[in-house]
């Protein structure tokens, strides 16, 4: 039976290069000059930076995060990830699926998830944020982009490439606030990402200083 995260993954490897080429072209979205920017500005040189979803590395960790910072990525996509360790060498990249990656408690200063929760079942999505909280040191950071309307489904043939699949899950944006102060995350900034006739949130929050 092929689940949701079969046909991300599967759906990935297909589209990879349709998605994002090997150059930078981030379409003036605000998450990549704005958003990034302003969380990696709170951070020290040589901070450790957790990029969840990392695709092919481009531009996340390639364009902004490894220029002064050490970078693990990790996504479900094994050509996504053969492509990442080529175009990004001085990072660590895992293929794996989020949800499942184990990870040293307080091991990252901050984590960046761009366009990728919400390619996760919405069911495991809680907690996943809980598995962020904990790979966080206590004051780091979270940039990460989640639904802006509650909607699951799937589209075949994305990005206009013949078998490239793609499925969605994702909450509203109050869900995602609420789960972020429950979690103990100061949020910082909200904004809205425009994308066709719909659009994204993007939370920019702060891991409080409480021990569970």
């Amino acid at each position: 039976m092929t689940t949701p995260k079969d046909i991300v993954r599967d759906g990935h490897d297909v589209v990879s290069f349709a998605y994002r080429g090997d150059a930078l072209d981030t379409d003036g979205d605000p998450c990549y000059g704005d958003l990034v920017g302003l969380l990696l500005s709170h951070l020290d040189a040589g901070s450790r930076v957790l990029d969840l979803g990392c695709g092919c590395g481009i531009p996340v960790a390639r364009d902004f995060v490894a220029r002064h910072h050490h970078v693990t990525g990790v996504d479900i996509s094994p050509v996504q990830i053969r492509r990442a360790c080529t175009l990004v060498p001085s990072a660590d990249f895992i293929c794996s699926d989020m949800t499942s990656t184990v990870f040293p408690t307080a091991g990252f200063d901050a984590i960046i998830s761009l366009y990728a929760i919400i390619h996760v079942p919405l069911e495991e999505q809680r907690g996943l944020f809980r598995l962020i909280s904990t790979w966080l040191k206590p004051g780091g950071w979270l940039l990460c982009t989640v639904g802006h309307r509650m909607w699951t489904g799937t589209e075949e043939n994305w990005l206009g490439v013949n078998g490239g699949t793609m499925s969605w899950s994702h909450a509203d944006e109050d869900t995602y606030g609420e789960w972020l102060r429950d979690l103990d995350f100061q949020i910082v900034r909200k904004q809205f990402i425009p994308d066709g006739e719909g659009g994204h949130t993007a939370f920019l929050s702060r891991r409080g200083r409480r021990t569970e």
